[in-house]
C-alpha cells in the first residue's frame, strides 16, 4: 500500500484524463431539428424518394381510407395519397419560406445599411417607415399585399417578405451604428483606406455576421404565415399540394377523418420548431464567440 504523501509519477507531457478537453455534442433537440430539415431538403429536391405516388392522382375507390400499409398517411376526400401530398408540399412551403426570408434579408440589409449611416434625416425617415410597417401584424400586412397583387406562390412569398423587412433592417441598422464607431474602422481610415475598402473589408462583414442567425429563425415564421394565408385561399390554389391548402381542404371532413388535416399540420409545426431550434442554437454559439 502507498501512503497518502506518495504521488504517482506521470510521463512527461501527459495530463490527467479528467483535464483533457472534451467536445460537447449538440443537444438532442438540435440534432433532431437538423435531421428534420435535411428530410425537408430531400423532400424538396427528390420527393419521389420518400413518396412515389402521384400527389394529384385521385382514386374514388379509396376515398378517406385511414392510415394503413398501402397509404401510411391515409387518403383525402378525393382518394389522393396524403403522404405524397405532404411530402410534395414541402417544396412549396419551403419555397415560400426561404424566398420570403431572402426578400426580407436583401431589402432589410440594404435599408439598414443606409439608415445606419451618418445622415440624420435619412435615418429618421427610414426608422419611422420601419415603425409604420411594424405597427401592422405580419399576417395582416401580408394579406393586404396579396389582395393587391393577387394569390399565387410568388406573390405570397413577396408578401411575407415585405412583412419581415423591418426585423432585419433594425438589426442591420443597430449593428452598422456600432461597427461604424469601432476603433478598427477608425484606424483603417487613419491608415489611408478608402471608403470602399473600409465598407467591404470591415463594415459589411461585421454587420452581416448576425443576419444568418435571425434569418434561420425567421424561415419557420415565414412558413407558418404562408400556410395561414394559403389556408385562407390567398396562396396557391387547389389541387396544389401545399400544406395550407391541404388544411383548408380537410375542414369539411375533419369530423369523419382526422388524417388529411393532422399530417400537413404536423409538418408545419415540426418545420417551425426545427428552424426555431436551429436558429436559437446558432444564436447561442454566436453570442458565445462574442463573449
Amino acid at each position: 500500500m502507498t501512503s497518502a504523501s506518495e504521488t504517482v509519477a506521470l510521463p512527461a507531457g501527459s495530463a490527467p484524463a479528467s483535464s483533457a478537453p472534451r467536445r460537447r455534442l449538440p443537444p438532442l433537440a438540435v440534432l433532431l431539428s437538423a435531421l428534420f430539415v435535411a428530410l425537408l431538403v430531400i423532400a424538396t429536391v427528390a420527393p419521389r424518394w420518400l413518396a412515389p405516388l402521384d400527389p394529384l392522382e385521385g382514386d374514388f375507390l379509396a376515398v378517406l381510407q385511414p392510415p394503413g400499409a398501402e397509404h401510411p398517411f391515409g387518403t383525402d376526400r378525393l382518394g389522393r395519397d396524403v403522404l405524397s401530398r405532404t411530402v410534395h408540399g414541402a417544396r412549396y412551403s419551403l419555397f415560400i419560406g426561404i424566398g420570403g426570408t431572402a426578400i426580407s434579408v436583401l431589402a432589410g440589409v440594404l435599408l439598414g445599411l443606409v439608415a445606419g449611416q451618418k445622415q440624420w434625416l435619412l435615418d429618421e425617415g427610414l426608422s419611422r417607415l420601419f415603425d409604420v410597417i411594424s405597427s401592422f401584424p405580419g399576417v395582416l400586412l401580408a394579406m393586404l399585399v396579396v389582395v393587391f397583387l393577387g394569390p399565387g406562390l410568388a406573390n405570397i412569398a413577396l408578401a411575407v417578405g415585405i412583412a419581415g423587412v423591418p426585423k432585419f433592417a433594425r438589426v442591420v441598422r443597430a449593428q452598422t451604428r456600432i461597427v461604424r464607431q469601432a476603433d478598427y474602422v477608425t484606424h483603417a481610415y487613419i491608415y489611408g483606406r478608402s471608403r470602399a475598402q473600409v465598407f467591404f473589408g470591415h463594415l459589411l462583414p461585421n454587420v452581416l455576421v448576425a443576419v444568418p442567425v435571425t434569418a434561420t429563425v425567421y424561415v419557420g415564421s415565414t412558413v407558418l404565415a404562408a400556410s395561414g394565408l394559403s389556408f385562407l385561399g390567398l396562396g396557391p390554389q387547389p389541387p396544389t399540394p401545399e400544406w395550407g391548402v391541404m388544411l383548408a381542404e380537410s375542414r369539411d371532413v375533419l369530423r369523419v377523418a382526422w388524417w388529411p388535416g393532422v399530417f400537413p399540420g404536423a409538418a408545419i409545426t415540426l418545420t417551425v420548431i426545427s428552424f426555431t431550434v436551429l436558429g436559437h442554437h446558432l444564436q447561442r454559439r454566436f453570442e458565445g464567440r462574442l463573449a
